[in-house]
């Protein structure tokens, strides 16, 4: 089967990868000049351990089980990581509620060594911390996501698959046994496929509402929300990652390390109309508040702003958080048609998984 999969993040090099492992012939097509330019490039490069989601949600079953996969993935690739393990912190009294509701959820989701430590615990781990109780989770990582979508990339083109670049996909119609794709860009040409996977981020909305026939009541909003980060000027005062019980639309500042060892903070939420990546130096001030809750020592002047990434989110302020959004032939009654809408987090860490529930679609 040709398979055309429309976007070159994570998600949907991880979708081309299984299917080309399963034998189908796949193009990628990317907008833009490289792979992962888009939400894959603007994240916290967390591999996240299971721990929030509701009990049966799509996001609780992919992000759990490829946590696993991933690891597996990382150690048979070389792709960089660590699994250096997190802190949810209460601060308070009044959130050691909301520190046992996470717990336990994260016990439901099957997430292993997950265990509610005190503060004098916790304070050994991490001496920087201030916290009046902590949950510690072991099996928290982080990634060099860029090399984790190169290993996927070569893994695709190794079973033949290719991505073309420059190349969006203005227009989808459907055709005897599958569909015409109207591919812009230097060389705009219409190409048949007998099937199409849309894992256009962002960008997945536009192209549900350019797929001739498709129902536009379908499409679900596309709702933006722009989580900046500040990069923090000394030594990381952590070895863990340490993050505040979850805020809505997000998990809170939190403590982000990366591999060459540097400490950053964010993704706070800032709901926005456009795209836009400017982080605005002035949202310094609530960072400090935040931060010196469960870091009462950070210095003044010590946050530079540093960059923002965008949130697919198919809910907006106030509104309980949506699952991951796959809308296949069962749902829509369009042959060989899948759309992938609202990955957010933690899409990069459900990858694997995502692909595989992806690719068992093209088959039916």
């Amino acid at each position: 089967m040709q398979v055309l999969v429309v976007g070159a993040g994570v998600v949907g090099l991880a979708v081309a990868r299984a299917a080309a492992i399963a034998g189908h012939e796949v193009v990628v097509a990317e907008a833009a000049a490289a792979i992962g330019t888009g939400v894959s490039s603007r994240n916290s490069e967390v591999i996240h351990a299971g721990l929030y989601y509701p009990t049966g949600s799509s996001r609780a079953y992919h992000c759990t089980r490829a946590r696993r996969m991933l690891y597996a993935f990382c150690a048979s690739h070389g792709v960089p990581h660590r699994k250096c393990g997190k802190l949810v912190v209460a601060t308070n009294e009044s959130e050691r509620e909301r520190l046992a509701a996470v717990h336990k959820q994260a016990e439901i989701n099957g997430v292993e060594g997950v265990e509610i430590i005190d503060a004098a615990a916790a304070k050994r781990l991490e001496p920087e911390l201030a916290c009046v109780a902590a949950m510690r989770s072991p099996e928290t990582g982080i990634i060099d996501s860029h090399s984790y979508m190169l290993a996927l990339r070569g893994d695709l083109e190794d079973h033949g698959g290719m991505i073309a670049f420059g190349s969006p996909i203005e227009r989808l119609r459907p055709t005897r046994g599958g569909w015409d794709a109207a591919i812009g860009g230097s060389d705009p040409q219409w190409l048949s496929f007998d099937a199409v996977v849309n894992c256009a981020g962002l960008g997945a909305q536009q192209l549900a509402r350019a797929t001739e026939g498709y129902p536009a009541e379908r499409v679900p909003r596309l709702v933006l929300a722009k989580g900046n980060y500040f990069s923090f000027a000394g030594r990381p005062a952590f070895s863990r990652l340490i993050y505040p019980v979850p805020v809505p639309g997000g998990l809170g500042v939190h403590v982000t390390l990366d591999l060459a060892g540097r400490m950053r903070f964010g993704p706070d939420v800032e709901w926005i109309e456009k795209e836009n990546y400017d982080v605005d130096p002035a949202r310094a001030r609530a960072f400090y508040a935040r931060i010196r809750d469960y870091w009462p020592r950070l210095p003044d002047d010590s946050l530079a702003a540093d960059y923002a990434g965008i949130r697919p989110k198919l809910t907006g302020p106030g509104e309980a958080a949506a699952d991951f959004l796959i809308e296949g032939p069962v749902q829509h009654g369009r042959e060989r048609l899948i759309h992938l809408f609202g990955i957010e987090s933690p899409g990069l860490t459900s990858a694997l998984s995502l692909a595989d529930e992806v690719t068992s679609y093209l088959s039916r």
